[in-house]
């Protein structure tokens, strides 16, 4: 994270060096100030006015278009950033969303847009404007050092109520965040299950545990605007102290002649123009936070991702495949669902996969496919462990049916071709392996019909048979259909089965989960689950000769 902001340090250098002419241009006004009353006063010159007057107008002007300059440098910064990030940051968000646990970067896009806003907010103004605080005293200690000595209390006074902000503010700021990702969530969560909440009639038990967290996020809320509010107030009355202070003593001075009156209000301009930027950070403090949050969330999703892209990319795996005791367990759980499984399957071996529910089959599966780690042990592709193939260059080289079939918006061969460039005739040579072409052919615009939201505008057997050629898209050297057969009727079904042969004679390993007799008729090998462990792995006829017919009717 911290090498690709680097590349942004041209933005942050260029908008540094209009801050130091800006906050030169600043000091204009008290210049003006003191010109007018130390010259034109005494000596009643109208030319000598009406030059001053010109030459401050040009300079504010001057200021305002590098003030200009600098929020467009600013807001370009942001965008850039946005760019940058956002396809980092979305690769990371798939790559862990897929993953149990993993809910901690769940809304890493709104980091990025919460950064971007930082970039064109007054917190980052404050940033490039605070530093200059110590040349602004100093200046004021050229006028009378008692004044320099009142504007460094004044300042240190405004620097401590900063610090004392970040202290206070910190936690309550943190666990408002907290409580508002988790009920965003649940609005997420519930509104892909929409169709369950209006089936069930669970909208009133929804709207009450969303009721229940948004009430912990307005309680936060509640805490954090009253200590915002509080800080806010103390903030404005000790800057108002501070400024009477500076008058209070300035004329002092002035009763005592050893300062003239433009003198007095000129230390006082300046001195409320050093303490402004202090006084801004405080008030988008949370801002601040909400950004500083944010970049932390994002600077370990990123290194994560660095790892993985780092890795060396493997040749073409064969599909031959191996687990070595492997075990998993839920995050944050003691109770594992996969128990120590070990077993080995040849390249271009069918496999079927068997067991009550519960048994750990579609767990396994997506350990096979490298979609999730296993906690303990080892799957390996081709001899190599399979975390350690970059996923963009495994991809290609693996069909995954799963069990709950999600169609993107977009068309059916959009959706058959992954979403990369359409390749109309790999998109076709898809469709017919799986046996779908003629009935995407019967689509209202065959290949091009819109699939819709989640793919609503297709029944759920046309979603898992398109689904079933999106896996056989390309080339895949090993193929995982967990109840692939779980929406299709007798057509779709045959055309599975037919599939499944086509597969079995190109040499392709194929592993299917199921509790249908149909589809296991011509695979090679039988696997049996029960409660995360293997009861059984052999030759078809070997495993099915073990069990009686009632056992059987359970497993299979």
């Amino acid at each position: 994270m911290f090498d690709l902001i680097s590349r942004f340090r041209p933005f942050f250098v260029y908008a540094g060096f209009f801050s130091l002419f800006i906050n030169i241009l600043l000091l204009i006004p008290s210049i003006y100030m003191l010109q007018v009353f130390d010259r034109v006063l005494t000596s009643r010159s109208g030319e000598t006015l009406a030059m001053l007057t010109v030459g401050a107008l040009i300079a504010l002007v001057v200021m305002g278009a590098l003030d200009l300059i600098r929020s467009r440098l600013l807001a370009a910064a942001g965008i850039a950033l946005d760019s940058m990030l956002g396809p980092k940051v979305l690769d990371g968000l798939l790559s862990n969303s897929a993953k149990l646990g993993s809910s901690d970067y769940v809304h890493g896009l709104r980091d990025v847009a919460s950064l971007r806003a930082f970039l064109t907010g007054n917190g980052i103004i404050s940033l490039f404007d605070a530093p200059w605080l110590p040349f602004y005293i100093l200046l004021i200690f050229f006028f009378h050092p008692a004044m320099g000595i009142t504007a460094i209390f004044g300042a240190a006074a405004l620097v401590l109520l900063a610090y004392f902000n970040e202290r206070v503010t910190r936690k309550p700021i943190e666990n408002l965040q907290a409580s508002s990702r988790v009920a965003s969530r649940f609005i997420d969560s519930s509104l892909r299950n929409a169709e369950v909440v209006g089936a069930l009639g669970m909208l009133g038990a929804i709207t009450q545990q969303w009721e229940k967290q948004n009430r912990q996020v307005q309680e936060h809320q509640a805490t954090v605007g009253q200590l915002a509010g509080r800080m806010g107030g103390v903030t404005k009355v000790a800057r108002q102290a501070i400024q009477i202070l500076m008058l209070c003593v300035g004329a002092a001075l002035v009763i005592e002649q050893h300062v003239s009156g433009g003198v007095m209000m000129a230390a006082t301009i300046i001195l409320s123009r050093a303490l402004a930027p202090v006084e801004s950070m405080i008030a988008s403090w949370k801002q601040m936070v909400d950004a500083r949050s944010a970049f932390n969330r994002l600077d370990a999703l990123l290194k994560e991702q660095h790892a993985k892209n780092e890795q060396t990319e493997l040749p073409t795996p064969c599909g031959e495949l191996s687990c070595e005791r492997i075990v998993f367990t839920i995050p944050r759980t003691d109770r594992p669902i996969i128990k120590g499984i070990s077993f080995q399957i040849s390249s271009g071996e069918s496999i079927g996969m068997i067991g009550p529910s519960a048994s750990g089959k579609s767990t396994l599966a997506r350990l096979l496919i490298g979609l999730w780690h296993p906690t303990s042990g080892t799957v390996r592709l081709d001899g190599a462990d399979i975390s350690l193939w970059p996923r963009e260059s495994l991809g290609p080289w693996i069909g995954y049916l799963p069990q709950d079939v999600e169609l993107f918006p977009g068309t059916v061969a959009e959706n058959i071709c992954r979403m990369k460039e359409l390749d109309s005739e790999a998109v076709i040579h898809a469709a017919q392996r799986a046996n779908a072409h003629d009935m995407i052919l019967r689509l209202p615009k065959g290949y091009d019909t819109p699939v819709g939201e989640g793919g609503a505008a297709l029944s759920g057997g046309q979603r898992q048979r398109v689904a079933l050629a999106r896996a056989l898209y390309g080339s895949p050297r090993l193929v995982v259909l967990d109840e692939p057969n779980a929406n299709l009727d007798a057509e779709g079904e045959s055309a599975l089965v037919r599939a499944m042969n086509s597969l079995k004679k190109e040499g392709i390993t194929v592993i299917v989960v199921s509790h249908r007799p149909s589809l296991l008729a011509g695979v090679d090998k039988l696997l049996v689950l029960r409660e995360g462990t293997i009861e059984a792995f052999g030759p078809r006829n070997e495993v099915l000769a073990k069990f009686t017919p009632p056992a059987i009717a359970r497993a299979v």
